[in-house]
């Protein structure tokens, strides 16, 4: 894998990060995005070298072309990228910064309860599973 492709970086045992995997999946038709998932050697160092405990993960990042995105940031910028569908996502601009950040906390802390867990990893879709990064 080139250093150059953009990766997700994200909790592979939350369901809505699976969706959010899936999500990206679907929607980046170059097939570039490459998903690391934080559980990885490759995704628990992207987030020790980001300042994030990937132990007790409540961000996920995209980083593409050396520049990290973070949390709802992260997803404007894949939907930015990504196109059609995709830019859907940039409405959460229409969100105070502030708001975003709080909102996007208070999801993260309490995703499990809210979402349940789930593991991407075991998803059976060959071309999803060849954009992870073990």
């Amino acid at each position: 894998m080139s250093d150059t492709l953009p990766v997700a970086v994200m909790d592979a045992t939350c369901a809505l990060c699976s969706w959010g995997a899936r999500f990206i999946h679907r929607i980046d038709k170059s097939g570039e995005i490459r998903i690391a998932p934080i559980q990885s050697p490759p995704g628990a160092a992207l987030m020790r070298e980001n300042g994030l405990d990937a132990l007790d993960p409540e961000s996920w990042l995209f980083i593409e072309d050396g520049i990290v995105w973070r949390d709802f940031d992260a997803l404007i910028r894949v939907g930015q990228r990504s196109g059609g569908w995709g830019l859907l996502c940039t409405g959460l601009k229409l969100i105070p910064r502030p708001v975003r950040d709080w909102l996007y906390a208070r999801i993260a802390r309490n995703r499990y309860a809210m979402f349940g867990r789930s593991d991407m990893c075991a998803l059976p879709d060959p071309a999803f599973r060849a954009r992870l990064l073990q």
